[in-house]
């Protein structure tokens, strides 16, 4: 059991770092706070251009300590419904805490994404961001998000996919690195690809009018940002000695020699890539 746990909070700290590098952020470290869900700025820019009326019901599914709860709350007005879903007891409290805080009226449960409960065919907008990637099975969460909206409603997901996340010109501690990171994330059934599924999850599970978008940045030098990778590997540390990368000596001189490839200024970096996918459910 102790065992099992202490993977289980091993994963997570592998998350929340790669969900920093996926969402073009700073990187959070070892013992600081949990991140405030980003992404914000993309949904409401869809939002912009799809409507959300007021009197709207949204749900977001895997809201974290704050999501996008708020802008939902802004965008439905008082005559609306807004509720989100989290997993993680600590976020929820934290989630429930925030909307409080910035007065908005919203409904925090504590369920799972794949199976939360809510009445089907009863919203009109179902969100979710980056959390199927870290979901095993993601198709299971994008069925439930499809059967809560009702007929005609919007289902957005927002995800990241690592598979842009590159440098020029090109090193061979960059590449090692990251595939002895993609094969730690396997092992612990993260999808750092699932980005670039997101249509075809969407129309499998029966959504019409299914749209894409997607953008990458150039991170420059003196953006936090471009440390990313470098955070990650710091943050995993030794778990990432493995077949890939036998010893921590190894694991050292790669991690210098990308941080000197790093701090050269005509070194650039392109962040992993942003997905933002979006589809109705059908109407009778």
């Amino acid at each position: 059991m102790l065992v099992d746990l202490h993977e289980q909070l091993r994963a997570l700290r592998l998350v929340l770092q790669l969900r920093d590098v996926l969402l073009h952020r700073a990187p959070v470290r070892h013992g600081g706070p949990l991140p405030r869900r980003t992404g914000g700025a993309a949904l409401a820019h869809l939002l912009d251009r799809v409507g959300l009326p007021p009197g709207a019901h949204a749900v977001e599914l895997g809201c974290g300590p704050r999501g996008n709860l708020v802008l939902l709350a802004q965008r439905v007005g008082p005559q609306g419904r807004v509720v989100g879903v989290e997993r993680r007891p600590e976020a929820v409290g934290r989630a429930r805490r925030a909307t409080l805080d910035n007065g908005a009226v919203v409904e925090v449960r504590h369920c799972d994404a794949r199976s939360t409960g809510l009445p089907r065919r009863a919203f009109d907008l179902v969100a979710a961001t980056m959390i199927l990637f870290i979901t095993p099975r993601p198709e299971e969460v994008v069925a439930e998000a499809v059967a809560l909206a009702r007929p005609g409603g919007l289902v957005v997901f927002q995800e990241g996919d690592i598979v842009a996340h590159t440098c020029d010109p090109p090193l061979a501690a960059w590449e090692r690195l990251l595939e002895a990171l993609h094969h730690h994330a396997r092992q612990r059934a993260i999808d750092v690809h699932v980005g670039r599924r997101l249509p075809r999850l969407l129309r499998g599970a029966g959504l019409v009018d299914v749209h894409v978008e997607a953008r990458t940045r150039i991170q420059h030098p003196g953006n936090d940002r471009r440390s990313g990778l470098p955070a990650l590997i710091d943050a995993l540390g030794d778990e990432l000695a493995g077949p890939l990368i036998p010893t921590r000596s190894e694991l050292a001189e790669l991690r210098a020699a990308l941080e000197q490839h790093l701090a050269d200024s005509d070194t650039t970096v392109y962040s992993p890539m942003y997905v933002q996918a979006w589809g109705r459910a059908p109407s009778p």
